[in-house]
């Protein structure tokens, strides 16, 4: 077992591994979309719900982030992995390695306060990170085929553009949300200033947006399967904090934020 195990999924090219996964991936994506929208919302921050086991906030994030940085590691370091020579797979790999590296051991330590999480879900959130650190590094560091210059192409430019734009908005708006209180302060502030002036959740929009960059620069299912998975999970997120924010302060909440596209929705 333990041989199969070694030989087909972690030292194996076979590139139906990753194919399979994303489309597992993009197959849920609209059932967690619909349930998060019209059942409940993901359960932790404001819509936590009571739980018999908690964690620690900045630890939560620190575990639950962790493979999804440390995975591609162990494959690049200990397994067969036949593009990890490629530049091109190296650079598309490190876009993603990013995200995590700042994620896993930068936010967490920057959290001021923050509410302990539910057990179950930082163990449904760090499953997904197994999940998708090992299905984003098994393609590019296996499988991922590209043009010696695809680094020039349209599809690559736009794409790291659009990354980038998106993890630097995404810092500068977790920035503006620890920043929204003043020491001693407590309860909840109308965010303002960067993307909070256009959308409800700059810190999300910015996030999807980071994502499709990265699914456009690696034109990869396994990029595709992850922005379709972060927009089910972010979008519902934005939504129900629009409503909240609008319950919560009446008629000082502006009506000129919206969840994804401006002036439309």
């Amino acid at each position: 077992m333990m041989d199969i195990l070694w030989s087909t999924f972690l030292n194996g090219t076979n590139a139906a591994i990753p194919f399979y996964l994303a489309l597992g991936m993009i197959f849920l994506a609209p059932i967690v979309y619909l349930r998060l929208v019209y059942v409940q919302n993901a359960p932790y921050g404001r819509y936590d719900v009571p739980s018999t086991f908690k964690i620690n906030v900045k630890l939560a994030w620190f575990v639950q982030e962790l493979p999804a940085f440390l995975i591609p590691v162990l494959l690049y370091m200990f397994t067969n992995s036949p593009k990890a020579d490629q530049p091109i797979n190296l650079i598309l790999l490190g876009m993603f390695m990013l995200h995590y590296a700042q994620r896993t051991f930068v936010y967490p330590f920057l959290i001021r306060g923050g509410k302990p999480s539910a057990a179950y879900v930082v163990v449904a959130a760090f499953a997904f990170c197994v999940i998708n650190g090992y299905m984003q590094g098994f393609y590019l560091l296996k499988v991922g085929n590209y043009p010696s210059d695809w680094l020039n192409s349209p599809k690559f430019m736009l794409g790291s553009t659009l990354f980038l734009f998106g993890f630097v908005m995404n810092l500068h708006s977790d920035h503006i949300l620890r920043n929204l209180r003043k020491p001693g302060e407590t309860g909840y502030k109308i965010p303002q200033g960067g993307l909070f002036e256009y959308f409800t959740c700059g810190n999300l929009w910015s996030e999807f947006i980071e994502w499709v960059g990265f699914a456009l620069a690696t034109s990869s299912p396994t990029g595709l399967a992850f922005a379709a998975f972060t927009f089910a999970n972010l979008i519902p997120r934005s939504i129900a904090h629009r409503k909240w924010y609008i319950e919560r302060f009446k008629g000082k909440y502006p009506k000129d934020r919206f969840i994804l596209i401006p002036n439309v929705w």
